[in-house]
């Protein structure tokens, strides 16, 4: 090997400047039944992406009915009034296209990616998806038992059953957020087609749904294909409101519970509390700190229990943003003989975070990840969302996303963005 070479492989490579990114201009309309629309134009991407977005998730779902809204959700695509499940498969990959749907705590949404030359007829399938779905029998009953083999096999994962028990844990009894979203063993075995149906068609009011419809759109009418598709749609019978979803705590002090598995190798660690919902004043600058405490590879927490100690492959900490205050957790997976040095460090860090301030290299390392990741993340024809996201009706902001991040820290301490968020991570209840 060359001097040359040898002086590349010992230079480690650095992060480029992130590339500024604006959000596009969007269209907003609604229809005479009260659909919403927004419609964003983005010149030379001709995959165009739709999405329906039905204020209707796992939250609002009573306690017997647990689950009902996630499998509601995978049901649509199973049939309809027009297609069995076969033939709508085929009439969308006759179009090129991909439909699907999904539900999370917050919202259920109905999605398809089309080429534009073959978007109307693409919404229309869409519309046949959302507003005639069937819920076959056989077809229930299938996805019925599958969760039920899920539920089944969860018992065995150290991961899901820390999760799980953690948020029965942090929770009232009251509250949606102490269960899994996709329901338990004890809910899923009463659903039937019936059930599902009621789940769906409560959240099924054009007044509480938005389109979102993203892409090359040059030429194309988006208004008048919705009117033409959507505008029919009145309130489902059922249908209603959206009620405050319970998000109290039942820690009142700090405590330790331990779930003991006979032969485990290693220990699942949670360390946290209730969180905050997603609409905060401080959204932005508790995005930055959650990337420097436990988002990033080099966050302090991997590097800490990963780096330095040899702990665990990986550690990390953050908050799930929900509609109402979700839960915020530090999460690691470490031998078993370590277990309890790993939670004095995490305790350590999570102290450390709330009450000293972070450096610039840490600041800018947090805001250029997230600048760059953003244009990944937030426009449907740009990166689809992944299964944990809640989709939720965007808001037109103007203006660089890194206008909005915390810029520096200085000697007097953190940002002033995240001297506000900086009562969080709370102590209380770890």
């Amino acid at each position: 090997m060359t001097d040359a070479a040898v002086e590349v492989v010992a230079t480690r490579p650095t992060p480029g400047t992130p590339r500024p990114y604006d959000f596009p201009n969007v269209e907003r309309t609604r229809l005479a039944n009260k659909l919403s629309l927004i419609v964003a134009n983005l010149p030379g991407r001709p995959l165009v992406s739709a999405s329906l977005v039905l204020r209707n998730g796992a939250g609002d779902e009573p306690d017997g009915e647990a689950g009902a809204t996630v499998l509601a959700a995978r049901a649509l695509t199973e049939g309809t009034q027009l297609y069995d499940a076969i033939a709508l498969v085929e009439a969308s990959e006759r179009l090129g296209a991909s439909i699907h749907a999904d539900a999370g705590w917050d919202a259920m949404s109905i999605g398809v990616e089309v080429p534009a030359s073959r978007l109307e007829a693409a919404l229309d399938l869409l519309a046949e998806v959302a507003l005639r779905p069937t819920f076959p029998t056989a077809e229930v009953d299938r996805l019925r038992d599958e969760r039920l083999n899920d539920l089944l096999q969860a018992e065995a994962d150290p991961r899901r059953r820390a999760d799980e028990a953690y948020s029965a844990t942090i929770y009232s009894g009251g509250s949606p957020y102490r269960r899994p979203a996709g329901g338990t063993k004890e809910s899923v075995e009463r659903l039937d087609p019936g059930r599902l149906r009621a789940a769906y068609h409560r959240g099924l009011d054009p007044a509480r749904a938005t389109l979102i419809v993203g892409g090359d759109l040059a030429g194309i009418d988006v208004p008048a294909i919705t009117e033409r598709l959507f505008g029919s749609w009145g309130s489902s019978f059922g249908a209603g409101p959206t009620g405050l979803i319970v998000a109290e705590s039942a820690v009142r002090e700090r405590f330790v519970r331990v779930l003991h598995r006979p032969g485990s190798v290693q220990t699942e660690i949670r360390i946290g509390h209730i969180g905050l919902p997603r609409r905060i004043p401080d959204f932005h600058a508790l995005s930055v700190m959650g990337a420097i405490l436990g988002g990033l590879f080099n966050s302090r927490l991997n590097t800490k229990l990963r780096e330095e100690k040899g702990y665990t492959y990986g550690a990390g900490a953050g908050f799930d943003l929900r509609r109402a205050a979700g839960p915020f957790a530090a999460r690691a997976a470490v031998n078993t003989e370590v277990t309890v040095p790993a939670i004095i460090d995490i305790l350590a860090e999570l102290e450390r975070i709330r009450d000293t301030s972070v450096t610039d290299a840490e600041l800018k390392a947090a805001r250029d990840f997230l600048v760059g990741v953003f244009p990944l993340t937030s426009w449907p024809a740009i990166g689809r969302r992944s299964r944990r996201s809640r989709p939720m009706p965007c808001r037109r902001r103007r203006g660089p996303m890194s206008d909005r991040l915390p810029r520096r820290s200085s000697s007097s301490g953190m940002p002033t963005h995240l001297r506000r968020s900086s009562r969080w991570p709370a102590s209380a209840g770890w």
